[in-house]
């Protein structure tokens, strides 16, 4: 496939409440934002419809595969902006029905939904009061899922996939990596951009992170740090904390030359 050669990327960040109709206000507003900005692939974070709320309140909002205000929603907002929207991750109806997908889908600007995404890798964590685990409310997903634009070649993870290298190098080369978070403020503080970066580096792609990032509602708080990073471990973009979006431009001159000078994905000796 011959691919363009230049695009522009947005990671928008948001501070999700635990009220839907807030949240998908602030998609509209923030799509249209990035939008206006240039962009024309525009990456929301994980779990943007809601933030905060009980397990409960977000297994009542699921919805089924292909169908549902949430689904409709970011099919309007990609063909009203023409944009490619991938959106971070929304809950969808699996095989249990006791837990729910954690589902990224993403939206040709046409508004056509043109790939799914279910998150494998299922965060818990332990620290004092602190403690997280989302097997308890999530159904993990079962392969990775990577798929052709007119621009590039892109793979799809969630948040904690980050932490499994493994995962990455089963999606094959790609050209850009997305991975939509909400990263708690503990563990983004240590680990966040140094593993943006290692994945990054070591498969010789764009990453585009886009997370929650601010204090919640309910106490909560997330890592944030936004941000697009070049093939070569460049930061080309971050947002700190609150919401908004970043922007950058994906070269593939420069992704091609990176790939030449060091080509280190023709030199893996284990596959």
């Amino acid at each position: 496939m011959t691919y363009a050669d230049t695009f522009r990327l947005a990671a928008v960040q948001m501070v999700s409440t635990p009220r839907v109709d807030d949240n998908v206000a602030a998609v509209r507003r923030l799509v249209a934002g990035a939008a206006a900005d240039g962009a024309q692939l525009v990456v929301l974070p994980e779990f943007f419809p809601m933030i905060g709320a009980s397990d409960a309140a977000r297994l009542a909002i699921r919805e089924t595969p292909g169908s549902g205000p949430l689904q409709a929603m970011l099919s309007e907002v990609a063909a009203a902006h023409g944009v490619w929207l991938v959106s971070g991750s929304i809950p969808l109806l699996g095989t249990d029905p006791d837990r729910a997908l954690n589902s990224t889908l993403v939206f040709n600007p046409q508004g056509e939904q043109i790939s799914r995404y279910d998150k494998m890798h299922l965060f818990g964590f332990k620290a004092g009061a602190e403690s997280y685990d989302e097997s308890l409310s999530i159904e993990a997903g079962c392969e990775p899922v990577a798929f052709d634009t007119p621009f590039a070649r892109i793979g799809l993870s969630i948040c904690y996939d980050l932490r499994f290298p493994e995962y990455f190098r089963q999606l094959g080369e790609v050209d850009i990596l997305i991975l939509p978070a909400a990263f708690t403020a503990t563990t983004g503080e240590a680990h966040w951009e140094v593993l943006l970066r290692a994945r990054a580096i070591e498969n010789q792609c764009y990453v585009i992170a886009s997370a929650q990032g601010g204090r919640h509602e309910t106490g909560r708080k997330t890592w944030g740090h936004s941000m697009i990073i070049d093939p070569w471990g460049e930061i080309l973009g971050v947002l700190p904390a609150g919401e908004g979006w970043v922007c950058a431009n994906f070269s593939r001159q420069r992704l091609e030359t990176i790939r030449h000078r060091l080509p280190a994905l023709k030199h893996r000796r284990i596959r």
